[in-house]
């Protein structure tokens, strides 16, 4: 049970934090750094739920809703994760990100993906106000990713401080998934089609096969 009385402590006024394991480290390191950048990305697929929320537009629907609501709840764990150094035993063993939900993840991407027509050209982030917001998920997604990944090359894999890596796992199937979504919200209007040049030069002739 979580009893939040007091949002400020003081504690961290040395520029030091506490980690899942009560352990004092810098506010500089990376496995902070990776799970800070996990809560933003949660924070801007919350945006993206308010926004079609508030909006009504319909743009991803209940079931997709539904899939981001999990990934909010994941994506908690992950931080949580990520903030508890890996170790031979524990009094009370944490909660640990599992391979099973990587799958979901691409299990979502399959399905989704399944509702788009095949992507022939790099798009632009933006569409609909619900879309322009998962793009944002997804570039902030692909940075915690990028943020865990240096946080396992910092502490490594082993149960003696490690880094879990099916963090960076589900944060790389994560980033995929947003994109999709992001489609997703267009899939009514369309996506926003990259132009070589902004349209001031003609795409390169396609060539032929030669013997």
């Amino acid at each position: 049970m979580v009893n939040l009385t007091k949002i400020y402590t003081r504690t961290g006024d040395d520029g030091t934090t506490g980690l899942g394991d009560f352990s004092r480290t810098s506010k500089n390191d990376p496995r902070l750094a990776a799970y800070a950048d996990a809560n933003e990305a949660n924070a801007v697929i919350g945006v993206a739920i308010a926004t079609e929320r508030s909006t009504g537009s319909g743009d991803l629907g209940d079931d997709a809703l539904a899939t981001l609501t999990r990934v909010q709840n994941d994506l908690f764990d992950v931080g949580a994760d990520l903030c508890m150094p890996l170790r031979p035993e524990y009094e009370h063993p944490p909660l640990r990100v599992d391979a099973a939900w990587i799958g979901e993840l691409e299990a979502d991407c399959d399905r989704y993906n399944a509702e788009l027509g095949k992507l022939r050209s790099f798009i632009l982030p933006g569409g609909t106000l619900t879309a322009a917001h998962l793009h944002v998920a997804t570039t902030t997604t692909r940075r915690a990713e990028r943020s865990a990944w240096l946080a396992i090359d910092t502490y490594g894999t082993e149960p003696d401080g490690g880094v879990n890596p099916l963090t960076a796992k589900y944060l790389n199937r994560l980033s995929d998934l947003l994109f999709i979504l992001s489609r997703y919200a267009n899939r009514h209007e369309g996506d926003v089609l990259w132009q070589p040049g902004g349209g001031r030069v003609e795409a390169p002739p396609k060539r032929g096969r030669t013997s």
